[in-house]
């Protein structure tokens, strides 16, 4: 299942930010002219250590670490975290989030081209590694990641309870209406009123075996090809939010959710795979700067689907900016503080 490689991926604008000293400016390889986040900028914030850092000074200095995410909101997000609190731990880091698509930022953490990223354990498992079955347990489906990708010259240090995988929500209306609460009750519904069991979907969704045909067959469920709308993704949540489907296919992070009061059926049967986050390290990278694991891991524990679906919501729905976002979040987790 790749389902970060179709998430819809937006690029979200972000303020250009100052270029510093000759010395950083030498790290960059610029392809193409202005801000662009591609070709590589230099992060030029004045941060350092905050109180819950878990190290006592400043670990990374001296380092010169590349950071990469794909496009979308929420890797853009975690791309900003890992290259502020490398920032703070005293590293020089060059921002090349906002990569189009998986394999481009996975691409450029495996070659060197980038030292670090944060990435999800199901697109490891199913997208990179080649497997078609996920693990249900999300520890055994990080292990089975981490011990398989170690040839492939890299390090996945330990993942957050962050689980960005599919789901089926409905508004409160609707919920109170069908009185579903989980995946299985919407298979019993289909059969008892087939037409109650009303679906948006985008296109992709709708024909893969890892998406609404093999959801089907796993639960049994019984949903007439002529109750089921496909759309693109963002309409998927406001036709969910006005009830003009009873059902509609969400991300769980998804800042839309809570903003737009949507209701997550619970995946009883587990048939969706894990998407927990985690941070994926050059090897290389991680031998030369043993100090990221331990920069990084008091942030990754934080993380889960409420702070997730909170700060894409900040982006997504209030259109802040995402640096600011994740900057802001340090900060008053107490994991970075102004220098």
């Amino acid at each position: 299942m790749s389902r970060h490689l179709r998430h819809p991926e937006v690029r979200r604008p972000g303020r250009c930010r100052s270029r510093p000293a000759a010395a950083l400016l030498a790290l960059v390889t610029l392809a193409v002219g202005g801000c662009g986040l591609v070709s590589g900028s230099a992060m030029s914030d004045t941060v350092l250590p905050g109180p819950k850092a878990g190290y006592p000074d400043r670990p990374l200095t001296g380092a010169h670490l590349t950071v990469t995410s794909k496009e979308f909101t929420e890797q853009i997000i975690l791309g900003q975290m890992m290259g502020l609190v490398f920032e703070a731990a005293g590293a020089l880091v060059i921002d090349k989030t906002s990569i189009q698509g998986s394999i481009g930022a996975r691409e450029a953490v495996k070659s060197g081209t980038a030292d670090a990223a944060f990435e999800y354990t199901g697109t490891g498992w199913i997208t990179y590694l080649g497997h078609t079955k996920p693990i249900v347990d999300p520890q055994q489906q990080w292990k089975a990641v981490r011990d398989e990708d170690r040839k492939n010259g890299i390090v996945w240090l330990p993942a957050s309870t962050l689980n960005n995988t599919y789901a089926l929500a409905l508004n409160t209306a609707n919920q109170k209406k069908l009185g579903v609460h989980n995946l299985s009750e919407v298979a019993a519904l289909s059969h008892k009123n087939p037409g109650a069991v009303t679906m948006c979907v985008e296109n992709e969704f709708a024909t893969r075996n890892d998406g609404l045909p093999g959801m089907a067959r796993a639960y049994g469920m019984n949903v007439p090809s002529g109750n089921i709308r496909k759309m693109t993704g963002g309409v998927v949540y406001t036709e969910t939010q006005k009830g003009s489907c009873a059902l509609g296919e969400v991300f769980t992070t998804d800042g839309r959710i809570k903003a737009m009061h949507l209701h997550v059926l619970a995946d009883d049967k587990h048939f969706f795979p894990n998407y927990n986050v985690a941070p994926e390290i050059n090897a290389k990278a991680l031998k030369k700067y043993p100090h990221m694991a331990e920069v990084l891991a008091p942030v990754t524990k934080a993380l889960n689907n409420t702070v997730a679906q909170e700060l894409n919501r900040k982006v997504d729905v209030n259109g802040e900016d995402p640096h600011e976002v994740a900057k802001n979040w340090l900060i008053k987790e107490g994991f970075i503080k102004a220098g």
